[in-house]
């Protein structure tokens, strides 16, 4: 990727995560890559785990199946994913049912070093909301789930889409021959789809909303939903347009936050460093690790 290409694409996450409501003096919001030891952890960690086991994560077998060149990066990245928890001592994890046997390998992981090397980490939970907003399917084939991974980019709702982009995208997506609305997931996953997207943006059940829509053919709900999305992504959509245009403060909020991270990464890391024979007296009086890490 273009070096500016990221650097910008940094901010545009920054402002999004804003807009959606993240709030920074209730959440640590910071750059990955701006605290050394995600990256010094990840390394410990990659030792405790082997080749065989990270082939048989499901992400990877997927992604890696439409590369002729598979990276290193993509290879190894759930443990980085792990030290990214257990740096923290996370105890749970928020995530997609997609992402919980990242969450398995991070639990493994902890339980090995605290094996081998004494009691440092606990032992993480997914968090996995299990309502339907886990069934979110794509707009295009409602076999699948709606990804951002997607090439296709009718198969999915952005954030950031104007209106019209949004009109298009629900008028266009996948249902079936009968008009009716009706929630059948099973044997109607595209028109359960539009229903599921109304239901999460409303609080609605799905029963509730076919009720509601009783007299109208799929087409007309489609304006009812598309209206509803357009409603509930403008605010964000408005907010991120303004938050963009203070590069200055969005960076002052990601160096803030490195600040607070970098506290109690610091702390982790030196007790780790302790528990493998790492040790070294400056480091126990540094919190800075990464100004003096070349040393060790």
């Amino acid at each position: 990727m273009d070096p500016k290409e990221l650097n910008d694409n940094i901010l545009k996450m920054t402002a999004t995560l804003l807009a959606c409501g993240i709030d920074p003096n209730k959440s640590i919001l910071f750059q990955q890559s701006t605290v050394d030891t995600h990256a010094q952890l990840s390394w410990i960690l990659g030792c405790l785990t082997t080749l065989a086991r990270l082939a048989r994560l499901p992400q990877f077998k997927e992604k890696s199946r439409t590369l002729k060149d598979v990276p290193l990066s993509l290879y190894i990245y759930p443990v980085l994913q792990s030290a990214d928890i257990l740096l923290y001592k996370a105890t749970h994890v928020p995530v997609g049912q997609d992402q919980v046997q990242h969450i398995q390998l991070a639990q493994e992981l902890a339980i090995k070093f605290n094996k081998r090397f004494g009691n440092t980490f606990p032992v993480p939970h997914s968090l996995v909301n299990e309502n339907a907003s886990q069934r979110i399917k794509s707009l295009r084939d409602p076999s699948k789930k709606m990804s951002k991974s997607d090439q296709n980019s009718k198969s999915r709702l952005d954030i950031l889409d104007k209106p019209e982009v949004l009109a298009t995208k629900i008028k266009k997506a996948v249902t079936d021959c009968t008009s009716k609305v009706t929630y059948e997931p099973e044997t109607r996953p595209g028109v359960a789809n539009l229903v599921i997207i109304h239901s999460m943006l409303s609080g609605k059940s799905p029963n509730q909303i076919c009720s509601e829509v009783e007299g109208l053919d799929t087409g007309k709900y489609k304006l009812v939903v598309t209206d509803l999305v357009i409603e509930k992504l403008t605010p964000i959509r408005e907010k991120f347009s303004r938050l963009i245009k203070e590069p200055v403060y969005l960076q002052e909020i990601l160096r803030s936050g490195t600040e607070r991270a970098t506290d109690i990464a610091s702390d982790c890391w030196c007790e780790v460093q302790n528990k493998i024979g790492f040790k070294n007296d400056i480091l126990s009086e540094n919190k800075s690790v990464q100004n003096i890490i070349h040393n060790i």
